[in-house]
């Protein structure tokens, strides 16, 4: 985004208007936001059991974690899971890639940004839906999935990570497994938390530990959703 851009927006942020302006410009919005829920809900709703895979956009064909992420993928539509994601690239298109390749289901939530994005080959077209509001879009991911999968990636990633987390917490949301891939990324992340978060400030109980389970294969990660259900003696569906 350029600088004339970005001053345009605080100059307009702190433009005054009236009480009329405001309030058709809110209604307009209102009717939007309705539109995007609306159009997420009637195509979720028909996808079945699900995984949404997280992670970076920047990650490389040629990575690691790329390459996990569509290990992973294929094993979870092995399981019987579709796999959603943010239908962009990176982390996103190894995942959608991994179910698509394996003939499951391949969901891709997407998002208007000044960058980025675009939906990646692999999303099954009747899957795919864009969305212009973050709130909107996370209701999506967190609604129409049995288990989140965080790889690495950057703040979105952690954004996704931690509100999954918190709905857990505050059971604004029936728990579901929170699996997060790669010790070398993560473990010095889950070391603060535990040592600064938990230990020192007790802004967090024990228990909220136990939220998420740390991984390094996929194996490890499908299977610790596959036995999270498997303990609770229930089909995951919706």
């Amino acid at each position: 985004m350029s600088e004339k851009s970005d001053d345009d927006k605080i100059k307009k942020a702190f433009q005054r208007k009236d009480w009329p302006e405001i309030k058709v410009s809110d209604s307009w919005a209102t009717f939007k936001i309705m539109a995007e829920f609306v159009e997420g809900f009637e195509k979720m709703s028909k996808i079945g059991p699900c995984v949404s895979i997280f992670g970076s956009a920047r990650t490389k064909p040629d990575h690691p974690y790329y390459q996990l992420s569509e290990e992973i993928a294929r094993k979870l539509v092995h399981a019987g899971f579709g796999v959603i994601t943010g239908g962009g690239p990176g982390i996103m298109e190894a995942g959608n890639k991994g179910a698509f390749e394996a003939g499951g289901k391949s969901v891709g939530l997407g998002i208007e940004l000044p960058f980025e994005q675009f939906f990646n080959k692999y999303v099954d077209r009747d899957k795919n839906i864009n969305f212009d509001y973050f709130f909107v879009r996370k209701v999506m991911f967190v609604k129409y999935a049995q288990g989140f999968i965080a790889m690495p990636g950057g703040f979105g990633t952690l954004d996704e990570l931690f509100e999954s987390l918190t709905l857990i917490q505050t059971h604004k949301v029936a728990q579901f497994p929170v699996v997060l891939v790669g010790t070398e990324f993560w473990g010095g992340l889950i070391d603060w938390i535990k040592t600064v978060m938990l230990d020192k400030e007790k802004n967090i109980s024990e228990d909220d530990m136990f939220l998420f389970k740390l991984v390094d294969t996929a194996d490890d990660a499908v299977n610790y959703i596959l036995d999270y259900y498997a303990e609770m003696s229930i089909k995951p569906n919706f």
